[in-house]
């Protein structure tokens, strides 16, 4: 692929609503630049989670744990998962407001070999299927937690590497609270979408 291609985003091209931008970033490029490399993937799955939503985080207002949920949208939210890895979110609406997008799987790009590295598996298709693995994948840490991803940071938003296929919907995947929402999207047909056989096709 050729990095030339693709450019940052600009906020201005990101819509101001939950659901509108996490099926706006399916097909779009995560990329973080490291001291040793790129790493980028392919958007190919999102889940979004809204103000007043009882799945998330900002449910109950403000806190020093979510409060990058209450930017402007197009800022990196970082939180730790079931103590075992971390999540990679997008806030998603105007500076106040509690709202973010799961990025949920990639289809992987530049630093392949890098992310099997911090894997430790050659297992492509599980490489960044499902938030952890991405997370980890993408070498996230809590240190980018609040970071501009329309900015000139390390971690940024990128224009599509190709276009998208059509988007499939479905429920969110491991929830209990407000699980019935189809608020899941993901590119059909992609083999690098997380979850089970029915919540692919």
């Amino acid at each position: 692929m050729s990095t030339q291609r693709i450019r940052r985003l600009r906020r201005a091209e990101l819509p101001h609503d939950t659901v509108q931008l996490a099926r706006f970033l399916i097909g779009k490029t995560i990329v973080h630049d490291l001291p040793k490399g790129r790493l980028s993937g392919r958007i190919v799955e999102t889940e979004a989670y809204l103000a007043g939503d009882a799945a998330c985080h900002a449910f109950r207002g403000p806190t020093p744990r979510n409060r990058s949920l209450f930017l402007r949208h197009g800022h990196a939210y970082v939180y730790f998962c079931y103590g075992a890895h971390y999540m990679l979110n997008v806030s998603s609406e105007p500076p106040g407001v509690g709202s973010g997008i799961l990025l949920r799987a990639i289809e992987p790009l530049e630093g392949v070999e890098t992310m099997m590295r911090f894997r430790k598996t050659t297992r492509l298709h599980d490489l960044a299927r499902g938030p952890g693995r991405l997370a980890a994948a993408l070498r996230i840490t809590p240190r980018l937690d609040g970071q501009d991803l329309c900015g000139r940071g390390s971690l940024w938003l990128g224009t599509p590497a190709r276009p998208a296929a059509p988007i499939g919907v479905s429920v969110r995947i491991g929830i209990t609270k407000d699980a019935h929402r189809p608020l899941r999207f993901y590119e059909r047909g992609n083999p690098f979408v997380s979850g089970p056989k029915r919540l692919r096709a």
